[in-house]
């Protein structure tokens, strides 16, 4: 038998986490580094990246950062060749680097909307299947974690939100993860999601200056709004062995505003 913390414990675990310069990925980013995972990040930016790192390492954490922009089609089997590279292999797979494009759906322009496909959801089979070929089935052990929305979960009023292919594309993500926990987990390898609700970040700057920090949290049955806290717990979970018989399930951390008629 194992302690909590003995479950918990990444020490010796390798982690991949896209997105990982800033706001929610610099958030989980930090939580597996501080249960002892070795990391690499990655993001599109060189400069985010740097100011990441620093970040980590005032936190006792040691990590590398990869730029890379995983719109474009290599850019996922090239990032998973350098992690790999790296790190040796690849225990723990954060997919998090993201996008969104508000437009009403009549006008939304079908190039906007091949930018948001292929970052939430190509990319994110491209890793995946990349990472788990050349190195979690050859080992039968993973930790896949897909970063959804509740967005991904319905979709918006007329007087919401206008963001069509995001939506979209979070639902896939969120069938792509069921999909894949039943075709991988013969291999020991996990897949699950998680479902944000509002964080502040420079995703939904200009969504919570629209439609008001304040209105928007008091639509949550906790009456708040994520934090810089509010990932750590379910990351660590889906990654970790305290999460070892969990595969295939999306979490909403969203402060209920899933679990209510709006």
């Amino acid at each position: 038998m194992h302690t909590i913390k003995e479950l918990f414990d990444l020490t010796g675990k390798t982690a991949l986490i896209t997105g990982g310069s800033r706001g929610l990925g610099l958030q989980m980013a930090q939580a597996l580094g501080e249960q002892g995972a070795k990391l690499v990040i990655s993001s599109r930016k060189q400069n985010e990246l740097d100011e990441a790192i620093a970040h980590l390492k005032q936190h006792g954490i040691d990590a590398l950062a990869i730029a890379s922009d995983l719109g474009k089609e290599e850019a996922p089997q090239a990032l998973a060749a350098a992690s790999l590279k790296h790190l040796g292999h690849v225990d723990i797979l954060i997919n998090n680097a993201g996008a969104t494009w508000g437009a009403p759906a009549e006008d939304h322009p079908l190039e906007a909307w091949d930018k948001v496909m292929n970052l939430n959801i190509r990319s994110i089979f491209q890793l995946s299947q990349v990472i788990g070929k050349q190195s979690m089935i050859p080992r039968h052990y993973g930790r896949i974690v897909n970063i959804a929305s509740i967005a991904g979960l319905g979709g918006n009023g007329a007087s919401s939100m206008q963001t069509i292919a995001y939506n979209t594309s979070k639902a896939a993500v969120i069938n792509f993860t069921r999909t894949l926990a039943g075709e991988w987990g013969q291999y020991g390898i996990t897949v699950n999601a998680i479902a944000p609700g509002f964080f502040p970040s420079k995703m939904t700057k200009g969504l919570l200056e629209k439609l008001g920090a304040e209105e928007m949290a008091q639509r949550a049955p906790l009456r708040r709004l994520g934090d810089d806290e509010d990932l750590k717990g379910a990351v660590l979970l889906f990654s970790s062995n305290a999460g070892k018989h969990i595969t295939g399930q999306t979490l909403a951390v969203d402060g209920g505003v899933s679990a209510v008629l709006s």
